[in-house]
């Protein structure tokens, strides 16, 4: 399969799973409002309860950030620019977007970020920055 073919595939696949987490997203909200509006009970069900809307909240945080990421995939596609490493702009390859497909990063510049303890993004800022320089 030619990579054009195989990019043109890999947006079907992202379409799918934003309305997914769109739609989940949509009815955890919903369910969590619902439930709160009918909790009766004692003590260790209000504990039980929240200890559920903890794990709840944190999944829908999870989802959220998935959600961003194949929203910013998307949007990379509409500018031609999906593919390509957002560092030292050479193509990501094929078996790495496969695997997950709003990579924006080649493995060599991932891991790179990764060793330097760099969570988001690239360069970070640092203490040391003085008047919004970044440090490299």
């Amino acid at each position: 399969m030619a990579r054009k073919d195989a990019l043109t595939n890999m947006r079907a696949i992202l379409v799918k799973r934003r309305d997914a987490l769109r739609n989940a997203l949509a009815g955890d909200l919903t369910l969590l409002k619902e439930l709160r509006s009918e909790s009766v009970g004692d003590l260790i069900d209000a504990a039980y309860d929240s200890a559920q809307d903890e794990i709840n909240s944190q999944l829908a945080e999870v989802e959220s950030r998935e959600l961003a990421h194949i929203e910013n995939a998307l949007e990379r596609m509409k500018e031609g620019s999906y593919g390509q490493c957002e560092v030292c702009g050479g193509r990501i390859p094929l078996a790495r977007l496969e695997a997950l497909p709003y990579a924006t990063m080649c493995i060599g510049c991932q891991r790179e970020v990764e060793q330097s303890g760099e969570s988001g993004g690239w360069p970070r800022e640092t203490e040391e920055t003085v008047g919004g320089d970044l440090e490299l």
